[in-house]
């Protein structure tokens, strides 16, 4: 649901905003590159002036519910470098591929200003974090979203969860770990089939949080437990790395955070990074700056409690409006680098790359709000075994290469955004509960005209795989 709901008083459930049903328009089909005929993955798809929108699959597709009120309002489907797609979300062929033309910045069409302009790439950087505090939104807002999060090994899921969520925050200048909160509002799926047998969280999660001798591996048989000591050692591993409460409030959201101290993006940024202007592209008609992230002198580290999680480098790109300095987009990787983390995620991840995070924003009443995240990283669920330690064949099984190595999976998008101050103060009276790996009812009303992101034809089957292993498992 869009902001004019809440301006024309259209009625609404104050409880998480879970808004009355309304009839839809449903849009939905894939973006195709003209040229080459491949597949645009993260379009922007959305009704102009609003919150409603989606991002295109891996395969290009997507999937929209539109209230019937905005159906004669204008749809636009964009992405960075090509032209953009207008048209009545009334006369939307769903039947018809959208394809898009590549679309190339002259320097001879931007206009002279007064302002001295920067020309390198940190240059521009500096400039757009210097106006941060007037491209981020400056006052209280909410906004509802759909999140998935799914973990996999290299040969399935093992874990999937899909919820709508609502975020609030007070704005850039003010502490997200002091005053940002998360809701769970409502699941659409949840299907676990992980291990529950992970030694090793156990040993963490002892050692951790209590002050007994500390314990190695070896020192732990899995007949010595309880199921649900380790359910409990899982959770609290899921929590400190994966949950939603690092997304938001730790390092890697990196403008909402970047006046946190040892911020990444913070005011030594260009000890850990280095920026070099690459081109000039169009975003829907405005020119947007494409920068090269790469390695500075000093390397990246995310300071997380019990584990080793520093001696990194940074590679990606950030895009850049030319008019007004704002961040449309960020591609941000964390590459192991120091001697100690290269040998660690080899051996524990079978990866260089531990984290990697796409975040997009999207322009709404001149200020510029998160619009979809995308979170990858490496999960350590156990540490193997040497070479030549001696294993039953049953150990050597749970540690083949295959299935032992994770990894998790975070994509939140956003479709509303919630100003109104009186609507903002009764929510934040209510109770809130971030905790995404509670089981909640399922909703059916709820979920039939909420915008989810859709799957990949991959994701698709390995979640329809998933769906039927955990019925077989729950029947046994």
């Amino acid at each position: 649901m869009g902001i004019k709901h809440l301006k024309y008083g259209l009625a609404f459930s104050i409880l998480f905003f879970t808004i009355t049903a309304t009839s839809q328009t449903e849009v939905k089909n894939k973006i195709v590159d003209f040229t080459t005929l491949l597949p645009i993955e993260s379009a922007s798809i959305y009704v102009k002036n609003t919150t409603i929108g989606t991002v295109s699959n891996s395969d290009g597709k997507f999937l929209l519910q539109v209230p019937q009120e905005f159906e004669k309002d204008t749809l636009i489907i964009s992405s960075i470098g090509y032209k953009s797609f207008k048209v009545p979300v009334n006369e939307f062929d769903n039947s018809v591929d959208v394809y898009l033309e590549e679309d190339v910045a002259s320097l001879d069409e931007i206009v002279l200003i007064a302002e001295t302009r920067p020309k390198t790439g940190n240059e521009i950087v500096l400039r757009a974090m210097e106006k941060l505090s007037n491209n981020l939104p400056d006052s209280a807002y909410i906004q509802k979203g759909f999140l998935r999060h799914k973990e996999r090994n290299k040969v399935e899921f093992k874990w999937l969860i899909e919820s709508a969520i609502t975020v609030y925050d007070s704005g850039y200048g003010s502490k997200s770990s002091d005053y940002l909160k998360i809701n769970v509002d409502q699941m659409r799926k949840s299907y676990d089939l992980r291990d529950v047998d992970s030694i090793f969280s156990y040993v963490s999660y002892k050692n951790q949080t209590t002050r007994s001798r500390r314990l190695k591996p070896k020192d732990v048989r899995r007949s010595q437990l309880r199921t649900s000591q380790l359910v409990d050692a899982i959770k609290w591993n899921d929590n400190r790395v994966n949950g939603l409460q690092n997304i938001f409030q730790g390092k890697l959201n990196l403008l909402r955070n970047s006046d946190d101290a040892k911020a990444l993006f913070g005011e030594n940024i260009l000890d850990k990074h280095q920026f070099e202007l690459d081109t000039i592209l169009v975003d829907n008609d405005r020119k947007i700056y494409k920068i090269k992230i790469s390695e500075s002198t000093d390397f990246v580290g995310l300071g997380t409690k019990g584990i080793f999680n520093e001696g990194y480098v940074a590679n990606g790109w950030l895009y850049i409006y030319y008019d007004n300095y704002a961040i449309k987009k960020i591609e941000y990787e964390l590459i192991a680098a120091s001697d100690a983390q290269k040998v660690r995620s080899k051996r524990l991840f079978d990866t260089q790359v531990n984290h990697k995070l796409v975040i997009t924003y999207i322009e709404y009443e001149d200020k510029m709000y998160p619009n979809y995240i995308y979170y990858e990283t490496p999960k350590l669920v156990n540490v193997g075994f040497k070479a030549d330690e001696k294993v039953s064949d049953e150990e050597k099984e749970r540690y083949n290469k295959e299935e032992r190595y994770y990894y998790t999976v975070q994509e939140i998008l956003f479709s509303e955004i919630i100003l109104d101050k009186e609507v903002i103060k009764t929510a934040l009276n209510d109770k809130w509960d971030m905790d995404i790996f509670s089981p909640k009812p399922y909703n059916k009303d709820f979920w039939k005209n909420y915008n989810i992101l859709l799957e990949s034809e991959e994701d698709e089957k390995l979640i329809e795989d998933l769906s039927t292993r955990a019925s077989l498992f729950k029947d046994n």
